[in-house]
């Protein structure tokens, strides 16, 4: 059975770690989202989340990341090994359900793995 729960130590946690991925990674762009993607060597997936105050307020923005955290937590088994991901929410997507998020990042990940 996979591990559905989101550690501590799958969390991009501190700035620099944000930094060295902002810096090193590769960004992809989708319809509500940048994605930085960074290879680690941990052997693990780790999340990180950017949302600006330019997205929304406090509740807006908080409910965005647990939507994020929420998808990497049941689907991070089909995700690249070894790699930090990097979501950037991008203004105007307030109005994002789960049913929405789910199947942009699975087609987004479907086609990067692809190509």
């Amino acid at each position: 059975m996979a591990d559905l729960k989101l550690r501590k130590t799958e969390r991009v946690r501190r700035r620099s770690e944000f930094q060295k991925i902002t810096k090193n990674g590769i960004p992809y762009t989708t319809q509500n989202f940048i994605i930085i993607l960074n290879k680690n060597n941990l052997d693990i997936r780790r999340l990180g989340i950017s949302v600006s105050k330019k997205v929304g307020g406090a509740v807006k923005r908080n409910r965005l990341k647990r939507l994020i955290r929420e998808f990497f937590r049941l689907n991070k088994d089909q995700l690249p090994e070894s790699s930090d991901f990097l979501f950037i929410v991008k203004p105007g997507s307030t109005q994002l359900n789960y049913s929405i998020l789910s199947e942009e990042m699975l087609e987004f990940f479907k086609n990067f793995s692809a190509g």
